[in-house]
């Protein structure tokens, strides 16, 4: 059984909640972790870099000198790769970088993830998790009276705007609905700080598909 403790507003202790072992999942899904971390990593990237082949570069097709008697090498077009402004041979075009994981396999590694955090206490539930305007030094103030000094993932059962402002200028601190929270997400921020519902939404998603 493991117990996720609660505190209130001032970061003094406000009971506990506990969890089920055998809700947690520790046994496998390591390799499905690998495999979504990926595939989140690599649909990251742009994929937008293009370079021209020789045929997309315009200009003449006619040869720039003769064949022989130059004392000069051969060359039958100047949109040749070897030639400053010519095409770029083998160079990047468009393309899509991300891969398809299934469903089952993200669920998995979502399961897994979350099972870590929980089972090592690194996820606590605040209540209220919420500051009372839009400023850096509000959203400050919280995390200091948590004793939060590093990276934090906030989780919130419903975006709230002002909390969403208040941490935007903090370089190690976001804040995500806990329906859309990831499993890169559970791996880069070591500390999980969730309101109740969005800690019950949370761990909601523990349960298998169809279970």
């Amino acid at each position: 059984m493991s117990e996720i403790k609660k505190y209130d507003a001032t970061g003094a202790e406000a009971g506990s909640v506990s969890i089920a072992d055998e809700t947690l999942e520790l046994e496998r899904g390591q390799q499905a972790v690998h495999e979504v971390v990926v595939a989140l990593n690599m649909s990251r990237r742009a994929g937008t870099a293009s370079t021209l082949e020789k045929g997309m570069v315009s200009g003449t097709g006619a040869k720039p000198w003769k064949q022989k008697g130059t004392g000069r090498a051969r060359a039958g077009y100047k949109q040749s790769p070897v030639w400053r402004g010519g095409g770029v041979a083998f160079g990047p075009h468009p393309r899509v970088y991300g891969a398809k994981v299934n469903r089952k396999v993200r669920d998995l590694a979502f399961r897994r993830a979350l099972s870590e955090k929980l089972s090592d206490g690194s996820v606590r539930i605040v209540e209220p998790l919420a500051v009372s305007e839009p400023k850096t030094r509000a959203a400050v103030a919280l995390l200091k009276a948590q004793g939060v000094t590093g990276p934090v993932l906030l989780v919130v059962d419903a975006m709230d705007e002002n909390l969403t402002r208040a941490v935007r200028n903090l370089p190690r601190v976001a804040v995500r609905a806990a329906k859309d929270v990831n499993v890169y997400q559970l791996l880069r921020y070591p500390l999980v700080l969730a309101n109740e519902k969005g800690f019950a939404e949370l761990t909601a998603r523990l349960q298998k598909q169809g279970a």
